[in-house]
């Protein structure tokens, strides 16, 4: 069996965000349920990182919150667009967001 290590240059292009670095947070509500969104943002403005937490910390939903804003993290870091992100979300026939995440990409600002 072979010993494979993963060097940078086998990573496609994940761009790190500064170690400081300007964010906002946002409160909201969605079906009833409260939510803290904050967004950390590169130093151009763009959004590179989401954190989701519901109002009942270790609760079923603050996990699916919390484990979506890393995977959309994730993908704005390796170049995903917010607004194609946000657009892709489950809507009503209001176009209001069906779930907390779809209202927490509308709440950022870009």
């Amino acid at each position: 069996m072979e010993i494979c290590q993963s060097s940078a240059a086998d990573k496609p292009g994940r761009e790190r965000l500064p170690d400081r670095r300007a964010c906002e947070t946002v409160a909201f509500e969605h079906r009833g349920a409260d939510f803290t969104m904050t967004a950390g943002h590169y130093a151009d403005g763009r959004v590179g990182e989401i954190f989701i937490n519901a109002g009942h910390a270790n609760s079923a939903l603050d996990a699916l919150a919390s484990d979506a804003a890393i995977a959309i993290s994730f993908a704005l870091q390796h170049g995903a667009d917010l607004a194609a992100m946000r657009s892709a979300m489950k809507r009503n026939s209001q176009g209001e967001p069906t779930s907390p995440i779809g209202e927490a990409l509308d709440r950022i600002t870009p």
